[in-house]
């Protein structure tokens, strides 16, 4: 018999992926980029979170009304994690993300790797698991409601008691 509680770790074949989009119809950015994610010949999306509201974090003081809606889908896959990344960049493009030299700008659509796996990379391109994902109310508590006892690579707490460790704010609200 299993238990419940005990800490788990995803297969070399999933990666989980944060969605969110701050502008214009974010409902439906959020559709649109799920359907294009599952789309794609080689990638199938497993599990779906529920869509949170959040407060935008780091963002310029002109941009802090814009609140984001989030997401976290956990996909399988058989693509090598940069190749991965560039699809998700395609989808990005297709979908009219325009990337800024400038951080935390308001966007239609953002998709991050989260995690890949028990994969670790610190390449120009990509870096698994995303260096912040473990400090983002707006991604842990999404990926916690699919795998709360999800080890990320590199952590020896569960995405739930990262969550808990957090402070309350950025605020995050489930959203029927």
């Amino acid at each position: 018999m299993v238990q419940a509680d005990l800490p788990c770790r995803m297969t070399a074949h999933e990666a989980a992926l944060s969605l969110g989009s701050n502008l214009g119809d974010r409902w439906q950015w959020l559709k649109q980029a799920c359907s294009l994610i599952d789309c794609h010949p080689d990638v199938r999306i497993t599990a779906s979170s529920p869509v949170y509201e959040t407060e935008p974090c780091g963002a310029p003081d002109a941009f802090a009304g814009l609140n984001y809606l989030n997401m976290v889908v956990v996909v399988a896959t058989d693509l090598p994690p940069l190749v991965l990344s560039e699809a998700i960049h395609a989808i990005e493009s297709r979908m009219g993300r325009r990337r800024s030299v400038l951080p935390n700008l308001p966007r239609n659509i953002d998709i991050d790797i989260i995690c890949f796996g028990e994969l670790t990379m610190n390449t120009h391109a990509l870096i698994l698991p995303h260096p912040r994902a473990h400090l983002r109310r707006f991604v842990l508590q999404p990926l916690s409601d699919l795998l709360p006892h999800l080890l990320l690579p590199g952590q020896s707490r569960s995405v739930t008691e990262l969550l808990n460790g957090l402070p309350e704010t950025p605020q995050v609200k489930r959203l029927n």
